[in-house]
C-alpha cells in the first residue's frame, strides 16, 4: 500500500510512502477494537470510590424513640439506610476494574484501527519536521493547511519530540506521541492521524516485529 506524504504546509509533497498491508490494511474486526478500548478504559479506573454502609456509620446505638404511640413508623435505628446521614444500601466499595486481552488480540486490534482510519481517508503521512523553538503557533499553522483547526489529531513522531510536544500541549483534542507508543483508544479517540515518514517503520517493528534470521 502506498499513500502521498504531505509537506508541513499541507501540499503533497509528489512522493509516495510504502506502508504493510498486514498492519494498514487488514479486515477491521469490530469485536476485538471493542474489547480492547473497553480494557483500555477499565484499567484507567482507580477504584477508589468508597461509601459507608450501615454497619460503618457512627452513631444508632439507642432506640430513636419508643415502640408504639408516636404515630410514626418504628425505628430501631438511625442508621437506617431510609433515614438522612444513615448507611448507603450496596454502595460503592474500593475493586479493581483491570481487564486483560491477549497479546494477539491486543496486535489485532491496533492493526484493526489504523486499517480502518485509512479506509476513511483519516490518516495521512507527513514528510518529517522539527520545529527550532517552541511556539504553539506553528502547530497550529500546521493544522489550519490540513484544515484539522476543530479536530482531534493524533500526531505520530519517531522519536520524543519535546518542542513539538509543547508547542502542541495547550491545544485541546491535540496529542503528539511516540510511534511505539500508541495504543488503540489513542487511535481511535482521535478524527485523524498524522503519522510522518520516519514514524512509519518505528510503528509497524513494534507491532510486528521483524526478527532477522542468522545464517546457518
Amino acid at each position: 500500500m502506498e499513500l502521498t506524504i504531505y509537506k508541513v504546509d499541507g501540499k503533497s509533497s509528489g512522493k509516495k510512502a510504502t506502508l504493510s498491508d498486514e498492519i494498514f490494511a487488514v479486515e477491521p474486526n469490530e469485536t476485538v477494537l471493542y474489547e480492547d478500548v473497553r480494557r483500555i478504559l477499565a484499567n484507567r479506573r482507580q477504584g477508589t470510590a468508597k461509601t459507608k454502609e450501615r454497619s460503618e456509620v457512627r452513631g444508632g446505638g439507642r432506640k430513636a424513640y419508643k415502640q408504639k404511640g408516636t404515630g410514626m413508623a418504628r425505628r430501631g435505628s438511625m442508621r437506617s439506610p431510609l433515614l438522612k446521614g444513615g448507611g448507603t444500601v450496596f454502595g460503592p466499595r474500593p475493586r479493581t476494574y483491570t481487564n486483560n486481552l491477549n497479546k494477539k488480540a491486543k496486535r489485532l486490534a491496533r492493526k484493526s484501527a489504523l486499517s480502518l482510519k485509512v479506509s476513511e481517508d483519516a490518516l495521512k503521512v507527513v514528510d518529517d519536521f522539527t520545529f527550532e523553538e517552541i511556539k504553539t503557533r506553528q502547530v497550529v499553522d500546521m493544522l489550519t493547511a490540513f484544515e484539522l483547526e476543530n479536530s482531534k489529531v493524533l500526531i505520530v513522531t519517531a522519536d520524543t519530540d519535546h518542542k513539538l510536544y509543547l508547542s502542541a500541549r495547550n491545544i485541546p483534542g491535540i496529542n503528539v506521541i511516540e510511534a511505539f507508543s500508541p495504543n488503540t483508544y489513542d487511535i481511535m479517540n482521535s478524527d485523524i492521524v498524522l503519522i510522518q515518514k520516519s514514524a512509519i517503520q518505528v510503528l509497524e517493528n513494534s507491532i510486528e516485529p521483524k526478527v532477522e534470521e542468522e545464517a546457518a
